[in-house]
C-alpha cells in the first residue's frame, strides 16, 4: 500500500519559516519524481516544486529565492524549506510522486502565513 504522509504545515507569520516533509511507504522512492504542489480554495493546484530522480530541481517563479526542495533517498523523505514565507503562499500544500506509470499523492497539510 502506497503512502505519502506530509507533515510540519501550520500557522506562521509573514516573514518566518518551515519546513514541510514528506515519508514514503510503498513505493521504490528512489526512482520516483517528487513535487510539491499547492491548492487554494477556487484555484487550480499548483506546482511549487520538483526534485527528479537524480536531484534536479525545479521552482515556480514565484517561491524561486525562498523554498529549497530537497530528498534523501535512505529515509524515504522528501523536505521543502520554506522561508520568507508571505501570506499569499497560504495554501494546502501536498506531496506528489510519480514516474511514467503511476502518480501518487498525499493528504496535503496546511499552511497558513498570517499575522
Amino acid at each position: 500500500q502506497v503512502q505519502l504522509v506530509e507533515s510540519g504545515g501550520g500557522l506562521v507569520q509573514p516573514g518566518g519559516s518551515l519546513r514541510l516533509s514528506c515519508a514514503a511507504s510503498g513505493i521504490r522512492f528512489r526512482i520516483y519524481a517528487m513535487g510539491w504542489y499547492r491548492q487554494v480554495p477556487g484555484k487550480q493546484r499548483e506546482l511549487v516544486a520538483s526534485i527528479s530522480s537524480l536531484s534536479n530541481t525545479n521552482y515556480a517563479d514565484s517561491v524561486q529565492g525562498r523554498f529549497t526542495i530537497s530528498r534523501d533517498n535512505a529515509k524515504n523523505t522528501m523536505y521543502l524549506q520554506m522561508s520568507s514565507l508571505k501570506p499569499e503562499d497560504t495554501a494546502v500544500y501536498y506531496c506528489n510522486a510519480h514516474t511514467t506509470l503511476s502518480t501518487f499523492w498525499g493528504q496535503g497539510t496546511q499552511v497558513t502565513v498570517s499575522s
